[in-house]
């Protein structure tokens, strides 16, 4: 019975394999990243505590101020919340949408490589009154999974970046 399973799925990691398909894994900033420094409005906000770790997973190395950096991750708007989607008949609500909203930029070498962006993330998760510590926990949770992702998005932005231009070169002309 396995034998049959493995060999139904072997036609379709060969497919897989065979498109370029690869599991994300961990991100590899390019070298001409070098340095990076996140400007933040919080430093112990869900996000910042998540971009460093995603920094530190990918081996990036980070300085403590701007001057020292080639790469500056600004952070202008750092922002989570919840919004009531849905109530019941006695006016309580019975569901929420948390929400993470960031505004950043990235500057190379004193260059905007990156223009302002704005990323939002959302999730929904019901609500019972009987269960404000559960559900309280939860909210918890669901807001560092998406510091998390934002995190990872961000990440990835900086690994997409294309190489920095050679210096302009002065010396005498022939």
């Amino acid at each position: 019975m396995r034998r049959r399973r493995f060999l139904a799925l072997l036609p379709v990691i060969a497919l897989a394999t065979g498109c370029g398909f690869h599991l994300k894994g961990e991100a590899q900033l390019p070298a001409e990243t070098g340095s990076i420094y996140l400007s933040l409005p919080d430093d112990l906000s869900p996000f910042a505590v998540e971009m460093r770790r995603a920094l530190e997973r990918s081996g990036a190395v980070t300085t403590t101020s701007a001057s020292e950096a080639a790469t500056v991750v600004r952070v202008r708007v750092d922002r989570t919340g919840r919004r009531v989607l849905a109530v019941s008949a006695r006016n309580t609500p019975t569901e929420f949408e948390i929400y993470y909203l960031l505004d950043y930029t990235v500057d190379r070498n004193g260059t905007q490589v990156v223009a302002p962006q704005r990323l939002e993330l959302t999730r929904n998760f019901s609500f019972d009154e009987s269960l404000v510590l559960a559900k309280g926990h939860e909210e918890e949770i669901l807001r560092e999974a998406l510091a998390r992702d934002l995190a990872d998005l961000v990440l990835r932005r900086l690994e997409s970046l294309p190489p920095a231009p050679p210096p302009a070169q002065t010396g005498p002309s022939l």
